[in-house]
């Protein structure tokens, strides 16, 4: 398998060549072109001279884009998902539920609507607000959900009348690749533009005077320098970034009854997920029961390869994740106790087992760091107030959670924590109708429902006057030189 880039809707090869690394194995199981810095310039250029008709294109006729790939997206199913388990790991199952997920997206912002906003409308005056494209936008896509960010930020930025250039992550391009090849024939050309690299275009691609708008999903210290990069042109930004979410157990919980949904607060995706809960703070007196009933859920699940269907947990994504996974457990080996996981699986590959750490203190690498793994540190509180305060003193601000039967009692508990978002008696859950944002170095800008269209537009008022303006002995203002 040799998977191409998407130029001004053609299929592109290239001089150069990426292995793809199937983490169940270790081994490169496919390769994809790469593109070279010549190749940006030629993606950009035609995602210019696209802009100047899509731009003009009828709402109607977008959406009626969208809908189609959602189409095409559904009818490949087994395809996509196929592939995304072998080049992400995850198991076959999530990777189809991803696939279901990417289809939803397209079908969402098709049935999504952008309205001319009338501010004012009386006998003087009208004035409207309307959002224009920006122009070519550039996207750069994380690992962890390729197919789904990939729809999260085509679906927006074409609806809106924007084309696009994107660069999936260099160790999960092939499904990406793959959804650009099967909708090319209905997506004009030069609308949607696909590249491939090893992390050596995305300087080009933040730095090109062209590019109008700047989308980045990844950690927070690439994204400090995407944001560097993007000063000299004042390009739009919008950065989603790391997080250290932080769960909070109230003292009025069920622990048997909460298990299930902490185990998937902390676990989906292999805790692969930038909203995943990273930190769980319980109270004294439930603590031994949240332990013992997480691990009873923990070691019930089976790891192993993704395309086994008795997978319920894949392996790590990539090489380097992994060596920084275990290297975290080590210091959680020394900064606390390991009840449960712990270890790599014995599969090959990079596997890891599902791992619970008790009695750490914040002050560990696994607590003040975003693991991004199947690791959860699960620590003692005596205080609620306390527990809050140690849930804030992070520099990270995107997600929470509370858990409680107290619905009240959580709410006045979310109220006070410093993040975009804060779930209760639930974690992670994302949806294209509801904004997302992250505080503090989590990001900046939104993403999703009207608040994410917002981030792709201009905001352009008309303001027309209805009524002749008085009379006036006073001069005009002559502005023009002498």
């Amino acid at each position: 398998m040799n998977q191409e880039l998407l130029i001004d809707g053609k299929l592109v090869k290239s001089e150069g060549t990426i292995p793809v690394i199937d983490p169940a194995t270790g081994q490169p199981f496919a390769y994809c072109a790469k593109a070279s810095l010549r190749h940006v310039d030629e993606a950009v250029a035609a995602a210019s001279r696209a802009f100047a008709t899509w731009r003009r294109r009828p709402l109607a006729d977008r959406q009626a884009v969208l809908r189609e790939i959602a189409g095409i997206v559904e009818a490949h199913r087994d395809e996509l998902a196929r592939l995304l388990t072998q080049e992400q790991g995850k198991p076959l199952a999530d990777a189809q539920w991803e696939v279901d997920g990417t289809a939803y997206i397209f079908r969402h912002y098709a049935a999504t609507n952008i309205a001319v906003k009338v501010i004012a409308d009386d006998a003087t005056r009208r004035v409207e607000a309307y959002r224009e494209p920006l122009g070519v936008v550039a996207a750069i896509l994380p690992w962890n959900f390729p197919l789904f960010m990939a729809a999260a930020k085509i679906a927006p930025t074409l609806l809106t009348g924007n084309t696009l250039v994107l660069k999936p992550a260099p160790t999960t391009p092939l499904a990406t690749l793959r959804l650009g090849a099967l909708c090319r024939d209905v997506i004009p050309a030069g609308v949607l533009n696909l590249l491939a690299d090893e992390n050596d275009i995305g300087p080009a691609l933040t730095a090109h005077p062209n590019v109008r708008k700047l989308a980045f999903t990844g950690s927070t210290q690439t994204g400090l320098k995407v944001m560097n990069a993007v000063v000299s042109t004042m390009k739009r930004l919008t950065l989603e970034l790391g997080g250290n979410d932080a769960g909070i157990v109230l003292d009025d919980c069920d622990p048997e009854a909460t298990a299930a949904g902490l185990y998937a607060a902390a676990f989906t995706n292999n805790g692969q997920i930038c909203v995943a809960m990273k930190r769980l703070y319980v109270p004294d007196a439930l603590y031994d029961a949240v332990c013992d009933a997480l691990k009873a859920v923990v070691q019930s699940k089976v790891v192993g390869p993704g395309l086994d269907p008795r997978s319920q947990l894949g392996p790590i994504q990539n090489r380097q994740q992994f060596d920084r996974l275990k290297s975290l457990i080590d210091s959680a080996r020394r900064d606390g106790e390991i009840i449960c996981g712990g270890e790599a699986a014995p599969n090959g590959g990079y596997f890891i087992q599902p791992t619970l750490v008790r009695d750490i203190g914040d002050d560990s690498a696994l607590v003040k760091e975003e693991q991004f793994g199947p690791v959860l540190p699960i620590i003692r509180y005596q205080h609620l107030d306390d527990a809050i305060a140690r849930a804030n003193d992070t520099p990270f601000g995107l997600g929470n959670s509370v858990w409680s039967p107290n619905l009240d009692r959580a709410h006045e508990v979310a109220r006070q924590l410093d993040s975009g978002t804060v779930w209760i008696n639930k974690h992670g859950d994302v949806t294209p109708d509801v904004p997302f944002a992250g505080a503090k170095l989590s990001g900046i800008g939104v993403e999703y429902a009207e608040d994410g269209l917002h981030e792709l537009t201009q905001l352009k008022i008309i303001n027309l006057g209805k009524a002749q303006p008085a009379q006036s002995d006073a001069p005009a203002i002559r502005t023009e030189k002498r």
